[in-house]
Order: structure tokens, then sequence, then C-alpha cells
């Protein structure tokens, strides 16, 4: 699947045009936002399932954009002089409303699954369309955590909680990246086997946007030592995921990519509170 028949092959100098013909279908991917068809993808059939491999670069900056929306609600209801719990709300429910609860699902089905006894049923728990118990306490645990994070954030320094939200929610689409490269699927009939596996140099190159944003937007404001720790808590928190899905389902799916991002952008926003609270 290509953009064109002009496209320009893989090297380091076509990176950055790659990366712009990949933004419109990543942000497509990952939100219900109204994304129009660009003139370079005339050729592109968006009704096919994406190709993530060639996807995976622009899936950070996707992410960051759709974080942008979530800050910028923030700060405007920080503006409007709503107190820093209810700004922080706003902002999260804005992440929800524009990815249409996308990576939640992922995360209500990957904490029901794990209810099952063996990894076929836990597999077939996490296809029901029914959210169970384990599903609904994932989901309330990660929309306290993260508007707990945000509300201590703005608290004390409300570009700093923007800029947080933009961060991690880009670094947190590097961590679903991670699981599509470093599991086989456990299932054959699955999103995550028919839109093909991530390769390593798609995921080296998805790292290096997802670094460079978190740089630009961590280091100003809080230096180095709390970016290395927010990339490490985020990546701890990738690897949790990933241990517990290849030893209770044999592999990844598209539900095991979606809690690992909710899991890292948590685990991320955390670990800024806590150099922010020490700052």
């Amino acid at each position: 699947m290509t953009l064109n028949d002009n496209e320009p092959p893989v090297s380091a100098a076509s990176f950055p045009w790659e990366l712009l013909c990949a933004l419109p279908p990543a942000l497509r991917f990952l939100s219900r936002l109204p994304v129009p068809v660009m003139p370079f993808e005339t050729k592109l059939d968006i009704h096919l399932p994406p190709d993530l491999d060639r996807l995976a670069p622009a899936l950070p900056l996707a992410g960051a954009l759709i974080g942008a929306l979530g800050a910028a609600v923030l700060v405007a209801a920080l503006l409007a002089g709503l107190p820093p719990l209810v700004a922080a709300t706003m902002g999260v429910a804005a992440l929800v409303i524009a990815t249409g609860a996308f990576h939640e699902d992922g995360l209500a089905d990957f904490a029901d699954g794990m209810g099952g006894m063996t990894a076929e049923r836990r597999l077939a728990i996490m296809k029901d369309s029914r959210v169970g118990s384990f599903g609904v306490l994932a989901l309330v645990i990660s929309i306290l955590l993260r508007v707990a994070a945000l509300d201590g954030l703005a608290a004390d320094a409300p570009v700093l909680a923007a800029a947080g939200l933009i961060a991690a929610s880009g670094a947190a689409r590097l961590a679903g990246v991670h699981v599509l490269h470093a599991l086989p699927p456990a299932r054959a009939d699955g999103m995550a086997s028919t839109a093909g596996a991530v390769g390593r140099a798609a995921m080296l190159r998805a790292g290096a946007v997802a670094l460079i944003l978190c740089a630009a937007l961590v280091l100003p404001g809080l230096g180095l030592l709390a970016l290395l720790a927010a990339l490490a808590a985020g990546g701890l928190a990738t690897l949790l995921v990933e241990r517990s899905a290849r030893a209770r389902l044999g592999g990844q799916t598209g539900d095991v990519a979606g809690a690992a991002t909710q899991a890292a952008e948590i685990a991320f926003l955390l670990a800024l509170l806590i150099f922010a609270r020490h700052a």
C-alpha cells in the first residue's frame, strides 16, 4: 500500500515527507476527527485496514496533536476561572471524545480478559462487546489517575500541565507501537494481524519522533532528569502490559496496544507530577 506512485523511497532525507504523508491516516486511525483526504492520498483506499508499519512513525505525532486538543480545553477552562480539577476533567474528556474512547475500549477489554482461566477464554472475553466489572474498574482508575495527575500539574503550573498532556499523549502512542512490534498476534483474525507487523525500522523512527516531541515539551519546564524519568515510567508500564499479554494471551491484540497506551500515558503524567512537586 503506497500513498502514490511517485512516493520517494525510504531514506533519512525522505523521512519528513513520509511522516507528513502518514499523518492524516494516522489521525483517522487514532481519532474520530474529521480529517479530510489530502491530495497526495488520492490513490490510497482509506477503507482498507491501516498499514501500521507505514503509519507507526506518525502515530506519536498524531497522538501529540490529539493531546493538544485536550491541552487547549484544559487551558481554556483554567483561563475561564474554573478550578484545576474541573479543567483537568474537561481536558481528559476532550481526549476521550476526540478518540471515540479508542484506547479506553482496549483497556476495558484487556482488563476483562485477564479474568479468564485460559488464553482461549481470555481472547473470547476480550472480543465480547460487553464490559464487565474488571473493565469498568480499569476505566474508572484510568480516568481518575489522569484527571488527578493533570489537576496536580495544573494547580502548580498550568503551562506545564498543557505541555505534559501533549507529551504524554504522543509518548503513549509509542507504547502501542512497541506492543505491535515486540509481540506476535494472539489471534489470526484480529486487527493487529490484518494491519501487519511493525518492523524495527518503523519502531525506531516512531521512537525518534516521540523523543523529539517529549524533549521539546518537557525539557524547558522540568529538565532532563524529569524527561528521562517520565519516559522510563512509560516504558516500564508498557513492558508490564506486554509481559502480561505474552504470558496470558500468547501475544498481542489491538486491545493490548490500547491498554499499553493508557498505562504509559498514566505513568508518564504521574512521573511529571512527582518532579513538578519537587521542582
